[in-house]
């Protein structure tokens, strides 16, 4: 196609990925006629190559790791081996059933697809190249929400082989003997801990003096202990230096020099934003120094006619913020006014155990001068803990003092990812200690621990002992 007979659009999101095709999907229902531009499939990095796939192997190694434990509870199994090949084309099957799903949601809202990759030829105009067939869509107003990749280091350039991202360590066609993740952030932890539990030695290399930087220290010794327990060598104040020898060479702090036997080498040190070779130069849009592009409360770029979500934009790389801030572009566009608000967005990682938090936590409270009450409460006495033989973890909650607004809540336990809606939603609510506290939760439940939790900031706990 050429430019002479350009498709005209009002409104053209570029991604597909959890943000752009739910801003698409919401842009159709208010009436907009929008066409969705992908260069892969839709879903993007999230469905294709990150939370689905990963989600999807984490159940089946802990799945798997459980059996090998259930003799506790008086389950013997003599023997249980991993068809790792088949539990690969289970989680792609999976991935192939969402795919049909977005594709049938587009078709039915008449959302037009274009494959291809993305440039702006000007603020109205986007250049869209497949091999060697170039289309041009003009529109109205448009939606940047490309993603992101990870990041690469100078020593460890990615091959796809043996120094690999989370993406083809999720593609992988056997289980490595020796596996080594350099970044104890929770990415690498997530998959570090599939492979742990599928028969692999890992190695964690960290640079910070913990494993996920910036995490409550308490939280991080449970998960610590827990994964030294899974037999996986977490090096802390530790730098991945060069492979020689077949070995990654590492700096460790008060340790010196080590090498590590390494079939697969997992580098996730971070991920940065996908904002180069978009042609953002031919708009006004602009860039902070880390390479996402600026937004207003709008989520608006400087160019009046282009908004940019997600992983590109304000707040933490994750899906759902995505999708949220998806929504929000789109009723905009629409005609609704209102600002977006990322102050209630919670967080999980998939470790064993899980983590979850949202809001503030007590250190940050802090920070920003609030006098703070907090209550934990351990699921070592939780009786549904104790009968799902998985006690390991508490439910934190953080108050302000003044009024006893709940603050934010960090979780680590057994199905921390569906206990903190619950928390997310007091926050947004400006719920209390006392709304947490005397609302009933069914026995014998994890959700309890959140009451317990509620009672124990407020000194009136039953099932732990109140600080004198």
């Amino acid at each position: 196609m050429n430019s002479s007979n350009a498709i005209k659009t009002e409104v053209v999101v570029i991604g597909a990925g959890p943000g752009g095709y739910v801003a698409a999907i919401r842009l159709a229902q208010l009436n907009k006629k929008v066409v969705l531009v992908d260069k892969d499939k839709l879903g993007g990095i999230c469905l294709n190559y990150g939370c689905i796939p990963s989600k999807a192997m984490i159940y089946a190694s802990e799945f798997l790791d459980k059996i090998k434990k259930s003799n506790k509870m008086g389950i013997n199994v003599s023997r249980v081996t991993m068809d790792f090949k088949k539990m690969q084309e289970w989680k792609d099957g999976i991935i192939s059933k969402l795919i049909e799903g977005i594709d049938f949601l587009c078709k039915q809202n008449k959302i037009i697809v274009v494959k291809g990759t993305a440039f702006f030829d000007s603020s109205n105009r986007l250049k869209v190249t497949n091999d060697k067939n170039i289309s041009y869509i003009d529109f109205e107003k448009a939606i940047i929400a490309v993603g992101s990749k990870p990041v690469e280091m100078p020593n460890f350039k990615f091959d796809s082989k043996k120094i690999i991202s989370s993406k083809e360590a999720l593609y992988l066609e056997e289980i490595p003997k020796n596996m080594v993740v350099i970044g104890g952030g929770y990415i690498g932890l997530e998959l570090g801990t599939v492979y742990a539990k599928l028969g692999s030695k890992v190695h964690v290399i960290e640079e910070e003096k913990h494993i996920l930087p910036g995490f409550d220290k308490s939280i991080v010794n449970v998960l610590q202990k827990n994964l030294e327990n899974l037999g996986v060598q977490i090096y802390n104040n530790s730098k991945a230096e060069k492979i020689e020898n077949n070995k990654v060479v590492i700096n460790s702090k008060g340790n010196g020099k080590i090498s590590l036997d390494a079939d697969k080498i997992l580098v996730a040190v971070g991920r940065y934003p996908n904002t180069k070779n978009l042609g953002l130069g031919n708009t006004r849009i602009k860039l902070d120094k880390n390479g996402f592009i600026e937004v207003d409360n709008n989520l608006r770029t400087n160019n009046k006619n282009i908004y940019a979500i997600g992983d590109v934009s304000t707040g933490p790389m994750l899906a759902h913020k995505a999708s949220r801030q998806g929504k929000f572009v789109a009723e905009a566009i629409a005609g609704k006014k209102d600002n977006y608000e990322n102050i209630v967005v919670p967080a999980v990682i998939f470790t064993d155990p899980e983590i979850a938090t949202v809001g503030l936590d007590e250190a940050e409270a802090k920070d920003k001068g609030m006098k703070v009450k907090v209550g934990k409460f351990p699921f070592s006495v939780s009786s549904r803990a104790m009968t799902r033989n998985e006690t390991d973890g508490f439910v934190k909650v953080v108050a302000d003092k003044k009024n006893d607004k709940v603050l934010g809540v960090q979780i680590i336990g057994s199905e921390a990812s569906n206990l903190i809606s619950e928390a997310a939603l007091a926050i947004k609510m400006e719920a209390t200690l006392e709304d947490v506290a005397l609302t009933i939760h069914p026995h014998p439940t994890l959700s309890e621990s959140l009451m317990e939790a509620a009672e124990a900031t407020m000194g009136k706990a039953i099932h732990i002992l109140n600080p004198k």
